[in-house]
């Protein structure tokens, strides 16, 4: 977690090389969905960074 100024910058690193994508939350089998609406409802900004090794970086810019 980095600060930026007036903004927290959080990163995440994942191993799967699949782009992120918004689906419908899973109310019944618990499989997820959650993540993504969530964060891009608290974030300012996001970003996906794809890494060299495999695997991507999801940045969220946060309010502080």
């Amino acid at each position: 977690m980095n600060t930026v100024s007036v903004n927290i910058e959080v990163t995440v690193h994942e191993h799967s090389p699949r782009t992120p994508r918004m689906r419908t939350p899973d109310l019944n089998d618990g499989t997820g969905g959650f993540g993504r609406p969530m964060v891009n409802r608290l974030a300012q900004a996001t970003a996906v960074t794809r890494e060299a090794a495999g695997g991507k970086t999801v940045s969220a810019l946060l309010a502080r």
